[in-house]
């Protein structure tokens, strides 16, 4: 049997120094069965490294970042109060392991603290419900309009867990299994894994949408700032913020994982000045729930392209 083609992603750099740290990433990457895409770019000086970085991809919880960022706007423009009550039914709210969705009992919270849940632990029900009240195509339609035409939202949180059930029932490792074969065949079953069907987004349109949202450049900047502060809260540091935790460094970010997507965009914020906004999103190919060296390699490679960025 002739083993895999190896894959080779179009690298970036702004100079041949910058484009041998893009090209280091990819390999470290390829090695551990991980294909994707990365891109890392300096807000202030422009300078950026990368690869893949036009390929679109199924977000998952990454998806929850222009979804604040319209919530947020929605409040600035005083048509959501933040303090509004909403009362969260887990017999009818979205599967997940934290926050709202693994509540066994109704609860009762306010708008801004929905926002928190679902930026800070990633919860799925909070997002959900913050859904109802800005659905899904305005949230699409208001991207559109600021000029966001890299990323797309069609679909609520929970409806990656009823596609993968209808097409593995309750199995979720039997889910992982299809998701693999897929990923070889370039044919998804499992609708949300389709970039073309599911929340998707390109790591330089995320990159962009960070800038915008770091450099006050998009919405306004009462919801900007607060989407900057609750990106700050994110609970999970074991992937791009994980080799970036120092008294001088601060990191905002969020994460994203289905199946064999493992994904975080975020900016990294030094006491030097420093800023650099990243993107990194990738497929595993392995049938593995958990897969800590794939975390480890997008640590190391937000560190490497923060080094080799900073100026």
């Amino acid at each position: 049997m002739s083993a895999a083609p190896v894959h080779h992603p179009v690298c970036l750099g702004d100079d041949g120094a910058l484009r041998d740290v893009a090209e280091s990433i990819a390999t470290d990457w390829a090695a551990l069965g991980v294909r994707g895409s990365f891109l890392a770019r300096n807000l202030d000086t422009g300078e950026q490294l990368g690869f893949a970085v036009t390929e679109s991809m199924p977000l998952a919880s990454v998806a929850k970042v222009p979804l604040a960022l319209v919530v947020l706007d929605r409040i600035a423009a005083g048509d959501l109060d933040p303090a509004h009550p909403v009362t969260v039914d887990p017999a009818r709210s979205s599967v997940g392991p934290s926050g709202l969705a693994a509540f066994r009992h109704p609860a009762t919270v306010a708008v801004g603290d929905l926002l928190l849940l679902m930026l800070s632990v990633s919860d799925n029900a909070a997002a959900d419900t913050l859904l109802d009240l800005v659905p899904v195509a305005e949230v699409d339609e208001r991207l559109r309009a600021w000029g966001c035409g890299g990323i797309r939202m069609r679909h609520r949180m929970n409806h990656m867990y009823e596609c993968a059930a209808g097409a593995a029932g309750n199995d979720f490792s039997l889910a992982l299994e299809l998701a693999l074969r897929d990923e070889r065949a370039g044919r998804p079953t499992i609708e949300t894994l389709d970039p073309a069907r599911a929340n998707a987004g390109t790591a330089v349109a995320l990159v962009e949408l960070l800038r915008r949202v770091w450099c006050e450049e998009i919405s306004v900047p009462p919801a900007t700032a607060e989407l900057r502060r609750l990106m700050g809260l994110q609970l999970f540091t074991h992937r791009l913020a994980s080799e970036l935790r120092a008294d001088t460094l601060r990191w905002g970010g969020k994460t994203g994982t289905f199946l064999h997507l493992r994904h975080e965009i975020g900016v990294v914020e030094a006491d030097s000045g420093d800023r650099v906004a990243m993107a990194a999103l990738t497929r595993a190919d392995r049938c593995a729930g958990l897969a800590a060296d794939v975390d480890l390699a997008i640590g190391a490679a937000g560190r490497t392209a923060f080094e080799a960025l900073r100026r």
